[in-house]
């Protein structure tokens, strides 16, 4: 029996890829950025290795790291979360997701009204704390749906509790999942319920992501099939679609998520814990809050030293991220596209260098191998 902990630290990038421009990223780096605040206290993953990984100046090498690092390249076009993380499980998506820079067509808005039997307020790509401000006193008055994108592949939907019960706002957006097919395949629907008042309006804890189906099994779907258990912390059911899991529990932001793994940590089971921590991201890198990002990473490293004091002799635990999301980038609101960083810990991991891998999906593979299920077909293991 043996267990592994991938956690995602969502957005948590290490340095701008080579084609970040064709992204429209220019000199951007999540660390780095971070590493200015005076709050960016990592110590203890600093003894692991992420200051010694490649392109990582930010901070003094350690002189005898004690996992094994490395930092992964996206061959995947795109730089949002359901990419990442599909990579990250083995698959490598050719054909970026859609996106809206100009809104939603006419006939998709259509199709939503006939579905919902409400009109739609916004249709353009905005910040989700701005639209509730800017759109909210209409919202209330005529009970019509903000709808609003990014430079992501998503199609997101805001409501006042008082106007449309959060339960309601979810059925919308399966409505929406169920439309968004195609053509028109947006990597996630998602809901954004808010509360307050006029000027005070604010997003709750209640957001739910409803994401494509994977297009073909990735590394849960081999470890269930397997007999193998495999546990969903926050996102992870919402960006798989639940596809490939045996148990999952979503969470209200980053606290709430390791603790909700530490209590997993108490568990027996044989398989794969996935964790996203998704408060760098959401709260802190689309804010462009260097401050609130660097004290997210200084919890997290605090955190860090109770995860390790769980683990069995066998089990490994894994830190990763999905894209970056440079808080200190000012041109845009929306993800960079980065390096992400990869570090590996356990009793039976020989600590080092594992370089610069050309994809996420050597994560799945290192993952599968560990079980023995390893068959060539997904990235290079870097257990060995």
């Amino acid at each position: 029996m043996g267990r592994i902990f991938l956690i995602v630290l969502d957005s948590f990038g290490v340095g701008e890829e080579p084609d970040a421009a064709e992204y429209g990223d220019f000199d951007v780096n999540t660390i780095r950025a971070c590493s200015t605040s005076k709050y960016f206290n990592m110590p203890n993953m600093g003894k692991m290795g992420l200051f010694n990984i490649d392109g990582v100046d930010c901070r003094p090498q350690e002189a005898n790291p004690t996992a094994a690092y490395a930092r992964c390249q996206e061959a995947s076009k795109g730089k949002d979360t359901t990419t990442g993380h599909w990579e990250i499980a083995g698959i490598v998506s050719q054909k970026p997701m859609p996106t809206y820079p100009n809104g939603f067509p006419k006939e998709v808005l259509d199709e939503f009204t006939k579905l919902t039997g409400r009109g739609v307020l916004c249709n353009k790509p905005y910040s989700g704390t701005a639209v509730i401000q800017d759109y909210g006193d209409e919202h209330m008055k005529t009970g019509d749906l903000i709808v609003y994108t990014s430079a992501d592949s998503v199609f997101q939907i805001a409501a006042h509790e008082d106007i449309v019960p959060p339960e309601q706002l979810y059925e919308y957006c399966r409505m929406a999942r169920k439309m968004l097919v195609g053509e028109h395949g947006v990597g996630r629907v998602i809901a954004r319920p808010f509360i307050g008042t006029s000027g005070k309006y604010e997003r709750t804890p209640r957001r739910h992501d409803f994401s494509l189906e994977p297009p073909k099994d990735t590394m849960l779907d081999i470890l269930k099939n397997a007999g193998k258990d495999v546990l969903g912390v926050g996102k992870i059911h919402d960006i798989f679609a639940a596809k490939g899991l045996t148990e999952f529990v979503f969470t209200e932001g980053n606290a709430d998520g390791i603790d909700k793994t530490l209590a997993w940590m108490d568990r027996d089971f044989d398989g794969l814990c996935f964790v996203n921590l998704v408060d760098f991201d959401m709260l802190y890198g689309h804010r462009r809050d260097v401050d609130g990002y660097a004290k997210a990473l200084a919890y997290f490293d605090e955190k860090l030293p109770e995860m390790v004091a769980k683990l069995n002799d066998d089990d490994i635990i894994m830190m990763t991220a999905d894209h970056g999301c440079d808080p200190s980038y000012k041109k845009t609101t929306d993800h960079t596209r980065e390096y992400i960083p990869f570090i590996m810990y356990g009793k039976n991991v020989k600590p080092g260098n594992l370089g610069s891998r050309k994809s996420f999906t050597d994560i799945a593979a290192t993952v599968l191998d560990y079980f023995g299920l390893d068959d060539g077909t997904i990235g290079t293991s870097m257990l060995r």
